[in-house]
């Protein structure tokens, strides 16, 4: 969707944007910026809302709640954000939402025309890192010239970048975000930045490096943020150092590797993830958190959860699964509850198709160790449940740059998003209301700081101080 207005607007490009996730977040985009209606078979007439989205709803009950719009000054509309992106298959965004069966077909007449006329930015893949019932369709890819080498590659995705960004007029923060099929591990380790980069660029396809890590190095080095939706192991130390300004600076030495990339962006972006969490392992973090308030000691959490679309069909090759497996295994990691006995259990049912259903008991050790167990039972859409997600992280993304907040603290606000938080959010706790916590905290210092910016700007415009002296004093403020 393009930018026609004059309102600033954040961007999102979304890698798979032809998959449910995808095609959902746009359908659901168009219907909220045109207010549409339509029949369902459960609910009669409904219209269009941002429930989920927790930057787009507005707090609610006498104690506030959740929900930032109108609560935090300068959050973006996602419903005039700019959405693009890039897909393996060519098939027309509308008749890919057609196909998934994820919405309402009313909605679903309404949004498809306008859908199937959106661009889809051809894909950089490797067959290796996905499973091979993705091979067969995947004919929407790079190729030529733009195909020789990691190198190369990485190049043709910067230029996708800087001319969607250009043809959309967008003006606001970008956001890329990794909605596409869960790769493979990458066996590829780099000490620094400068390995990482110079491995890209003296590529002659011998080096582990996967699309997304491509996608991940595009988007630093066009200072875009970059969010890995997905279970594989796109962030490291060297990827995160990329994202850092102080690594990309405007007046790097023409021997270093960094300057062989140049032009690049020298602007605050952020490198956020792992894995969306999303339905069952949000609630299995908040249910542990619960049992621990209660002062009793998890003992055994089996899990199970079964779907049919295309991100499942693709774990059912074991290299994909292995991914998949580390983050759902790792969640409660640094509550380091050593007797707990976690199983988790994913299956492929094609006749389910996109609605997940999932079932975890839990058990646990009360008083006197007499046993305490419990049960639930959830079914919802996977992406009506991602994609709340995916809008959320795009739209702190362009708020936290545009108010210089600092990388940790970005990435521990939004540690909330995923299954096992990577980067600079590494070791935040993983109980979901604690990580609430977290996004609150930075968020009172980040108002805060604004608050100080319009205190210095009426000094100024009072004659109590210089500009100079408001610009020294705005520094300092960035600084703590």
């Amino acid at each position: 969707m393009t930018n026609d207005s004059m309102q600033v607007s954040a961007g999102i490009l979304i890698v798979g944007l032809g998959g449910n996730n995808g095609v959902t977040l746009l359908a659901g985009q168009i219907a909220n910026r045109d207010n549409l209606s339509w029949e369902t078979a459960a609910s009669g007439r409904v219209s269009a809302n941002w429930y989920g989205c927790l930057t787009q709803i507005p707090p609610r009950g006498i104690h506030g709640g959740v929900g930032f719009r109108g609560r935090v000054p300068g959050l973006a509309d996602a419903a005039v954000a700019v959405v693009g992106g890039w897909d393996i298959r060519p098939t027309p965004l509308g008749r890919a939402l057609y196909d998934c069966r994820v919405l309402e077909p009313d909605l679903v007449r309404q949004v498809r025309e306008e859908m199937d006329g959106l661009e889809i930015m051809e894909g950089v893949w490797n067959p290796s890192f996905i499973g091979e019932s993705q091979h067969e369709t995947a004919t929407h890819v790079v190729s030529g010239e733009d195909d020789l080498s990691t190198r190369t590659r990485l190049e043709r995705i910067r230029r996708d970048i800087r001319s969607w960004k250009g043809k959309n007029n967008v003006d606001g923060h970008i956001t890329v975000i990794w909605s596409a099929s869960v790769e493979r591990p990458s066996e590829a380790e780099y000490d620094s930045t400068d390995d990482l980069l110079s491995a890209i660029y003296d590529d002659s396809n011998h080096d582990d490096i996967s699309p997304s890590m491509l996608y991940c190095c595009a988007a630093a080095l066009e200072g875009c943020s970059f969010v890995n939706g997905g279970s594989q192991n796109t962030l490291s130390s060297a990827m995160t150092c990329l994202f850092d300004e102080s690594y990309r600076k405007p007046d790097v030495p023409p021997s270093s590797i960094l300057s062989k990339f140049a032009p690049y962006s020298s602007s605050r972006a952020y490198c956020l993830g792992t894995d969306y969490k999303a339905g069952q392992t949000k609630f299995k973090t908040a249910a542990v958190e619960y049992l621990r308030a209660l002062g009793l000691s998890p003992r055994v959490i089996a899990s199970s959860n079964h779907l049919g679309n295309n991100d499942m069909l693709n774990l059912t090759t074991k290299k994909t699964l292995d991914a998949k497996m580390r983050v759902k295994s790792d969640i409660f990691g640094s509550w380091q509850e050593k007797d707990l006995d976690h199983k988790v259990c994913v299956m492929y049912c094609p006749y389910i198709g996109d609605e997940k259903r999932d079932f975890v008991e839990y058990t646990s050790l009360g008083f006197l160790s007499s046993p305490h167990t419990m049960v639930t039972y959830t079914r919802c859409m996977d992406s009506i449940l991602c994609v709340p997600l995916m809008v959320d992280a795009a739209i702190w993304c362009d708020y936290f740059v545009k108010h210089c907040v600092s990388a940790g603290d970005a990435a521990r606000a939004t540690a909330y998003l995923f299954k096992v938080p990577e980067g600079e959010a590494k070791g935040v706790d993983p109980g979901f209301f604690n990580q609430m916590k977290e996004l609150e905290d930075v968020l009172k210092k980040t108002v805060s700081k604004i608050n100080s910016c319009d205190i210095l700007a009426l000094g100024v415009s009072k004659g109590i101080i210089t500009e100079e002296q408001a610009a020294a004093l705005h520094g300092l403020t960035q600084n703590t």
